[in-house]
C-alpha cells in the first residue's frame, strides 16, 4: 500500500473518530489487530459495543466507500469481533457493526454513517 493511501486512510479514520465522538460514542480502541483480522474503531454507545469499519475515498472512480465492504470483508470483521468478545472484552454490551464512509473533498471530510450496516 502506498504512503499516500496509508496517509489518506489515517486521515479518514481520524475524521470518523471525531464524528463518532460528536455522536456521543466513546472510542475504546483504534486499529485493533488480532490474529484473525483488524477492526478500525471499536466504540461504546450506551449499552452497545460498536465495531466500525472506516472507508475513505477521494473519488468514486472505484465505487463508493460503502461498496468496498462486501460479504468477504463483513465476514472478516465479524470473525475479528468474535475474537475480541472471546477475550472477555465488551461483556454485557450488545454488539453492532457500523460503516463510516469518508469522502475527502479537498481538506474537508464528508461523512456517511451506516448504523447496523450488516443488517443484523
Amino acid at each position: 500500500m502506498t504512503e499516500e493511501r496509508l496517509s489518506l486512510g489515517r486521515w479518514g479514520e481520524e475524521a470518523a473518530a471525531r464524528y463518532l465522538r460528536k455522536q456521543g460514542m466513546k472510542i475504546l480502541e483504534r486499529n485493533m489487530r488480532t490474529p484473525v483480522g483488524e477492526i478500525d474503531i471499536i466504540a461504546r454507545q450506551g449499552k452497545t459495543l460498536v465495531f466500525v469499519e472506516v472507508k475513505t475515498r477521494r473519488s468514486l472512480a472505484f465505487g463508493s466507500p460503502l461498496e468496498a465492504v462486501g460479504q468477504f470483508k463483513q465476514r472478516q470483521i465479524r470473525r475479528t469481533a468474535q475474537w475480541y468478545l472471546g477475550q472477555g472484552k465488551g461483556r454485557g454490551l450488545q454488539p453492532r457493526f457500523d460503516v463510516v464512509a469518508v469522502h475527502a473533498i479537498g481538506d474537508r471530510a464528508e461523512i456517511e454513517h451506516i448504523v447496523n450496516a450488516f443488517g443484523e
